[in-house]
């Protein structure tokens, strides 16, 4: 007895202690705030017996939902294994049937017998076929409707056509059947009756050699009526569907022409072992009531909103009885936080022009206490000396009521002396009956913005000056508008004060499509323009001829934000005419050189053309002297003299294709960039250097790779930087007198991927030569640089022009034998159009 009471004691304590705390923060509160605290403390109760009904009903309906849930899933799950037993049994009967066929064991007759035997105990099956291996049908044993469809064709003499998708599915399972080696199932069709059905395949395997199948017929429809139990059909309805989800068969037979109500409760199971896309589904329905259909809900909900409504109605009673006191404290609050939390100067005047009221801030910017300004008539102490009239006129037009509503600006001098500057704002002031008893005057310290605002305009002032100095065309045009927002002294120079030059450089894209006049204006035609990404990005320069002016123009464009949020255009168009003259100029001397530089080649080899030619016309000459010989003596016969014939046109011809070959490649022409054959550009150069290379006894081994895509380049200029490295290597060879075993140059010309230059074909050529000095390799691109004596020193400067002019690289290397030079490598690459060669692929293709 004495611990119980000692335990009653120690918790009584601590519930003594809870209640004086609670007491205490009672008492701490004000009265309106016990009042509100009473007020809300039975709304908050009533909405807690609210919320704790709905969750009570939640509950329990959920509960229920998941016991529904739980039965559907276990009665699909008992279906789905009836099915599969089934199933399962018949496809062991079948392969022992297989078995037998295959291995001969049974004949026709009997495979009949045993067909009948197992299609009559088994209603879900339709028919019993057997195929041979090439899809054609044996034996049919049908029980209901016509035997399955065949394998091998659409058409069958056993029934009515397949639909194409049927006999694709029944050909797509067979083969499947022959490729497993095992019972597979097809996909779900409809049989010649219309019936929805699928199929089962034994493989008949003789030795392990497909031989055939035998195809079980199965209706989906009896499967589900004979193998789901009628006490799950009772309490759900069962279905089967396919894997795009149309109905296959149905334990639930909908009203004709309407539409059955989605299942609340849905359980999909696959069809096993079929695995064939079937899909077992299970439905269910609640059967009780809603939540929002419960009548005591409602009842519930009713009452309580009845009483939250009265709730509401003592809590309104108080707050008008609280109205006055908390008007009472906001206006004193106000009043508060306008003194001490505003930084911008508030005055208050009488009628008369006497200071009122300042507030804390308006003492801080002038330096003046409080006490040192209330009561005062002008002239203030924070007015400057030399601004007495000014500031006199300004409060007199203040209390006329004449002040602009954008404020204006004054002069103030702080207690210390400094002055500043500042903006004040006037409106008046109306006391409760609507009469005007003052002037409230609000001042803003502006030194700081005006200082900002003049270094702004005067920097606006220096970039205008800059911009006008420029002797590039400036504009700026909006974008939806098409207006011209700013030109420079040199575009309005050229293209006078309009839109239409921004618009000439730039080539018509200087606008986007705007708004028609017949679109609604509620209608945003921009709202997919990427302004952000415009506005981060430029474009590349391209260059503009404006024939009115005779210029040629390097024309930049850029979008950009404009000043009021618009999108513009901006370019700078600078003029380049005498740019292109010079480049032109030096396109036209370049061209020149070249032809030059041939003919300079021409004549350096001129003695070896001369051998070249002087061969075939001497076996002319030797023909013709023969045949006159022999004719005059009369000891030729008509096929002697027509095979010398011969012989002296191919020498003829010969000879012709020489002075074909220097005709075409000293010929001046202008150049001309085509589709060309790295093939073709060789064979031409080496016909042409072989005449110089046999001259040296210098030979040549050449070498092009396979399948070189095209190259967009002067054939001719490429030849003849080919024919100046292979002549320049048959003269370093020949100079120093290398045995025959080293007087051979390799030309190669192969495919080439850098991360510098990207996909480039390469030309090398190279040497045995004694190579080049060091301090000779940086010099020999030099013009007028020479190592020969007689050397021009052109030959290769305008090798690196012209490779370089096609976007090309031209190298020079020393090949070394240990420390010793054995050779030298010149090489040059020529970019490969991308675009171009997928091009020619897919058209070959």
């Amino acid at each position: 007895m004495e611990e119980s009471l000692t335990v009653k004691a120690h918790r009584s304590k601590p519930r003594g202690r809870l209640e004086r705390l609670l007491g205490r923060w009672w008492r701490q509160q004000t009265p309106a705030r016990q009042d509100r605290f009473a007020t809300i403390g039975p709304l908050v109760s009533v909405l807690l017996f609210l919320a704790a009904i709905i969750s009570a009903f939640w509950y329990l309906r959920n509960e229920e939902f998941e016991r529904e849930q739980e039965a559907v899933k276990r009665d699909a799950e008992i279906s789905q294994q009836q099915m599969r037993l089934r199933l399962i049994e018949n496809q062991e009967q079948l392969v022992r049937m297989a078995r037998e066929i295959a291995t001969r064991t049974i004949d026709r007759e009997q495979y009949l017998a045993q067909a009948a035997s197992f299609a009559l105990e088994r209603p879900e099956i339709n028919s019993l076929s057997w195929f041979a291996a090439n899809g054609t049908r044996k034996e049919s044993y049908a029980v209901r409707g016509l035997p399955a469809y065949a394998p091998d064709a659409i058409e069958d003499a056993a029934g009515p056509p397949a639909p194409p998708e049927t006999a694709a599915a029944v050909a797509l399972a067979f083969q499947a059947a022959r490729t497993q080696r095992q019972p597979v199932y097809s996909g779900p069709f409809r049989n010649a009756a219309g019936s929805e059905v699928f199929q089962v395949l034994v493989p008949l395997l003789d030795r392990n050699a497909f031989s055939g199948a035998l195809v079980a017929e199965y209706s989906i429809e009896r499967l589900l009526r004979y193998f789901v139990p009628a006490e799950v059909t009772k309490r759900h309805a069962v279905a089967l569907f396919d894997e795009e989800g149309r109905p296959l068969a149905s334990s639930v037979m909908p009203m004709p022409g309407k539409t059955a109500r989605p299942a609340a409760i849905i359980h999909d199971l696959p069809l096993a072992p079929a695995g064939n896309g079937i899909v077992m589904r299970a439905q269910g329905f609640r059967t009780s009531i809603g939540l929002v259909s419960n009548t005591l809900f409602w009842m519930v909900v009713a009452l309580s909103v009845l009483t939250l409504w009265m709730l509401l109605g003592t809590w309104r009673h108080m707050a008008r009885r609280l109205q006055m006191q908390a008007a009472l404290v906001s206006e004193t609050n106000f009043r508060r936080a306008m003194e001490n939390s505003m930084l911008t100067g508030m005055r208050a005047m009488d009628m008369e022009g006497r200071i009122t009221y300042v507030n804390p801030a308006f003492c801080a910017m002038t330096g003046f206490a409080e006490s040192e300004l209330i009561d005062r008539r002008p002239p203030f102490p924070h007015w400057p000396a030399d601004r007495q009239e000014e500031n006199n006129r300004l409060l007199l037009q203040e209390l006329q009521g004449r002040s602009p509503a954008g404020g204006f600006e004054v002069k103030v001098m702080r207690k210390n002396g400094t002055p500043f500057d500042a903006r004040m704002y006037v409106s008046p002031l109306i006391d409760p009956k609507g009469q005007q008893t003052g002037w409230m005057t609000s001042m803003t310290n502006i030194t700081e913005g005006k200082r900002v605002r003049d270094q702004l305009s005067a920097s606006h002032e220096r970039f205008t000056t800059v911009l006008e100095g420029l002797e590039a065309a400036v504009s700026v045009l909006s974008v939806q508008q098409g207006e011209l927002l700013f030109a420079n002294r040199s575009y309005r120079l050229w293209f006078g004060a309009d839109g239409g030059g921004h618009a000439l450089l730039a080539g018509g894209d200087a606008t986007l499509p705007g708004p028609s006049d017949d679109q609604d204006d509620s209608v945003d035609n921009f709202s997919g323009l990427p302004t952000h990404e415009l506005t981060d990005a430029g474009s590349d320069p391209r260059e503009v001829y404006v024939e009115g002016l005779n210029k040629w123009f390097d024309v930049r464009a850029r979008y950009l934000q404009w000043t009021d949020g618009r999108l513009a255009q901006m370019l700078i168009a600078t003029d380049i005419t005498a740019r292109r003259s010079a480049e032109a100029l030096a396109a036209s001397q370049a061209e020149k050189a070249q032809v030059t530089s041939r003919l300079v080649t021409m004549g350096e080899m001129a003695s070896s053309v001369a051998h070249e030619l002087n061969q075939p016309l001497t076996a002319i000459s030797n023909y013709c002297n023969g045949m006159i010989s022999r004719v005059e003596g009369g000891t030729i016969q008509k096929d002697d003299l027509v095979a010398a014939l011969e012989k002296t046109s191919r020498q003829a011809q010969r000879a012709g294709q020489i002075i074909h070959r220097i005709r075409a490649f000293v010929k001046r022409s202008e150049p001309q960039r085509q589709w060309a054959e790295a093939a073709t550009i060789i064979e031409d150069a080496v016909e042409l250097a072989g005449i110089e290379l046999r001259r040296r006894n210098v030979s040549i081994h050449t070498y092009v790779a396979q399948r070189l895509p095209p190259l967009h380049v002067d054939p001719i200029l490429i030849e003849q930087v080919v024919l100046n490295l292979l002549k320049n290597a048959a003269e370093a060879i020949d100079s120093a007198h290398l045995p025959p075993a080293r007087r051979n140059i390799e030309l190669r010309v192969v495919p080439r991927h850098t991360p510098e230059e990207g996909g480039v074909i390469e030309f090398s050529v190279t040497d045995m030569g004694p190579g080049i000095k060091d301090d000779i390799i940086g010099r020999l691109y030099e013009a007028f640089f020479s190592t020969k004596t007689d050397g021009l020193g052109i030959g290769l400067s305008l090798c690196r022009s012209i490779v370089e002019s096609h976007q090309g690289r031209i190298r020079a290397q020393n090949l070394y034998n240990g420390n010793l030079a054995a050779g030298c490598r010149f090489s040059f690459t020529l970019p490969v159009d991308a675009s171009r060669t997928e091009g020619l692929a897919t058209a070959a293709s």
